[in-house]
């Protein structure tokens, strides 16, 4: 039968794991009676329950005050049921279900290390302070958690060597900034933001700076339409030129201006003026992915060249 374990992805203990133990039930909460006892002002002190009985995992929630979310979803009094790869938000803790073999044992000694050779509780001592790994818990997955969750903070993003923001505001994200350059539109900003797949996160405090041009639309539907971006992107990927690379007019213009609309006149003038691929990405109004389609009938129309 496979035995089962906690893996903490986010918070101070990243990299902790606490195994499951069938037909035994583990209290999360901040008592000390708790089984796995997580100090943190978010966690209630019976905050949760998780099950195991014959290799079938549940959780319950026992009326906290901030929720118990299981993949972005919020657990009520009636039990759900858990699965490998399942995460689990407690407070500002992220767990996930992970499957277990040769390293049971390990995680069995490690947890005796840590409670004591007498006791079965472990004790997880969480901050506030919330941070993690993209490589075990992807952006559009913990946006999807925060959003859920209500959570304010900026969560500040590093993937060397580029560092992203994202503001929330009780779960919605306002605004979004890569390297601190504010020119570049939010929301565009925001779709390359979420295609990161390696790096590290911290959800940091509430900044009170303010923003003339905030993201209206709602989290779930940036995160549809950034995964749409991205899919579309990857589909032309093959034709496209590398983001350091120049594009220039091409030497014998042959087909009339008068043929293009304006979003791809506009374009061409980027080309004219800047010549490079990703100034004339960050200078566009339009999404990258307009940007890139343009560049590409440009081409094909030997009205530009790429080199």
């Amino acid at each position: 039968m496979t035995e089962y374990a906690l893996r903490i992805i986010s918070g101070k203990y990243q990299g902790g794991q606490f195994k499951i133990k069938d037909d035994r039930d583990i209290t999360v909460g901040r008592s000390s009676d708790a089984e796995m006892v997580l100090v943190e002002d978010m966690v209630s002190r019976y905050h949760s329950r998780i099950t195991s009985r014959a290799g079938v995992l549940a959780i319950v929630d026992l009326g906290s005050t901030n929720g118990t979310f299981v993949n972005g979803e919020r657990v009520g009094k009636s039990p759900v049921e858990l699965k490998e790869g399942d995460r689990i938000l407690i407070g500002t803790s992220v767990l996930k279900i992970i499957a277990i073999e040769e390293t049971a044992a390990e995680i069995e000694d490690s947890q005796e290390k840590d409670s004591g050779p007498n006791s079965r509780r472990s004790t997880m001592s969480i901050t506030r302070h919330m941070s993690g790994s993209i490589d075990e818990i992807p952006l559009p997955d913990l946006l999807q958690l925060l959003s859920t969750s209500r959570k304010s903070g900026v969560l500040s993003v590093h993937s060397s060597p580029m560092e992203g923001r994202i503001y929330l505001r009780n779960g919605k994200v306002y605004y979004c900034s890569l390297n601190d350059n504010f020119d570049l539109d939010p929301s565009k900003a925001f779709y390359r933001l979420i295609t990161w797949t390696s790096g590290t996160f911290d959800l940091l405090p509430p900044d009170d700076t303010e923003f003339l041009n905030e993201i209206k639309d709602g989290t779930e539907s940036l995160l549809m339409e950034g995964m749409r971006i991205f899919d579309e992107i990857n589909r032309l990927k093959k034709d496209l030129p590398p983001a350091d690379s120049k594009i220039s007019l091409a030497v014998n213009i042959t087909k009339p201006l008068r043929d293009l609309n304006p979003s791809q006149l506009d374009v061409l003038q980027l080309v004219h003026n800047h010549g490079k691929s990703k100034t004339i990405l960050d200078r566009s109004t339009l999404s990258d992915l307009d940007v890139y389609e343009i560049l590409l009938m440009l081409k094909e129309n030997q009205y530009i060249q790429f080199s």
